[in-house]
């Protein structure tokens, strides 16, 4: 069973006003020994349907035979996660491109550099939580360094990044530590977001979680098999270049698009004119972001993700 449950609060600077800036997390402890698993969310303020299921997920493992170590950062960004927005706003950088971070620089610098002290380098394995912020949907699993892992999550669409390829790989992720520093096992889920309910993503995180927890021998239980699995090599993220509506109109996360065919287009609330018409950019294609709403944009704002199908495999 679970031997101790604690709280864990690390302050890294000072706000402006007075109050402390602080990284919180919850270290769960097993009666027998086992691997150090951290799983975390919000990274990005504007994307918590991962931090609602690391709450779902709280709730389940804490009444559960447990092996080792689960640390649970439900809010890696508090002050971006408070205000909704992807960003802290008092110094706008991107916290996930910070890594490893420094302790003399900004607020995302410092943070980046307690979470990479107090937490990516005191795990044995990393699930990092990520979702399409609070208006597009997203639906893929990034492989890594570990295919079973990322694999046990259970989507039937994941991404290896790969030289040379297109798609989403930037630099100063928490992958600079987990990955090039330390090479433990990683898998970051891309699931959930927008102005829809989240309670079907958040049972999807939930199930796929538990089942990674046993493929780990974290928790007790046979790992569910994946189902049929696409892995794509590349992927595209294309943006309106015209504000306006952004009026969907291509078939669901996980199904395949041809090229040239409409994902969306952005129309005047004011005027009602067709401002942009945005078109598929692979022969053969497969959604992984959209908007499932009809939603008001400026241009450059997220709007799709599409995977290449050709050289994917199995």
């Amino acid at each position: 069973m679970v031997k101790s449950i604690t709280p864990i609060r690390k302050v890294f600077t000072h706000h402006a006003n007075g109050n402390e800036a602080a990284l919180l997390m919850h270290e769960i402890t097993g009666e027998t020994d086992g691997p150090t698993i951290g799983i975390s969310a919000a990274i990005h303020g504007n994307e918590n349907t991962g931090s609602q299921a690391i709450l779902e997920l709280y709730r389940i493992i804490k009444d559960l035979p447990l092996k080792g170590k689960i640390v649970l950062a439900p809010v890696v960004n508090p002050y971006a996660f408070a205000v909704n927005h992807r960003y802290a706003p008092n110094d706008e950088n991107d916290l996930n491109r910070q890594f490893p971070g420094t302790p003399t620089g900004t607020y995302s610098q410092q943070l980046a550099y307690c979470f990479a002290n107090e937490f990516l380098r005191k795990i044995d394995v990393h699930i990092d939580l990520h979702s399409g912020t609070d208006r597009p949907t997203v639906d893929y699993v990034y492989i890594w360094n570990n295919d079973e892992l990322s694999r046990s999550f259970g989507s039937t669409v994941l991404y290896r990044p790969t030289k040379g390829k297109g798609g989403t790989v930037f630099g100063g992720t928490t992958t600079a530590v987990t990955v090039q520093e330390r090479n433990i096992p990683v898998a970051v889920i891309e699931l959930g977001g927008g102005i829809v309910d989240q309670r079907p993503y958040i049972k999807r995180i939930v199930d796929g979680l538990l089942n990674m927890l046993k493929t780990l021998g974290a928790i007790e239980g046979e790992p569910v098999a994946p189902p049929k699995q696409t892995v794509v090599t590349e992927l595209t993220g294309i943006r309106p270049t015209r504000g306006g509506w952004l009026e969907p109109l291509c078939p669901a996360n996980g199904e395949f698009i041809k090229g040239g065919d409409l994902l969306g287009r952005v129309v005047s609330p004011f005027t009602f004119e067709v401002l942009e018409e945005i078109r598929s950019p692979y022969e053969n294609g497969i959604m992984i972001m959209q908007h499932l709403t009809r939603n008001l944009v400026e241009a450059g704002d997220y709007g799709f993700m599409v995977g290449n199908l050709d050289g994917s495999t199995d």
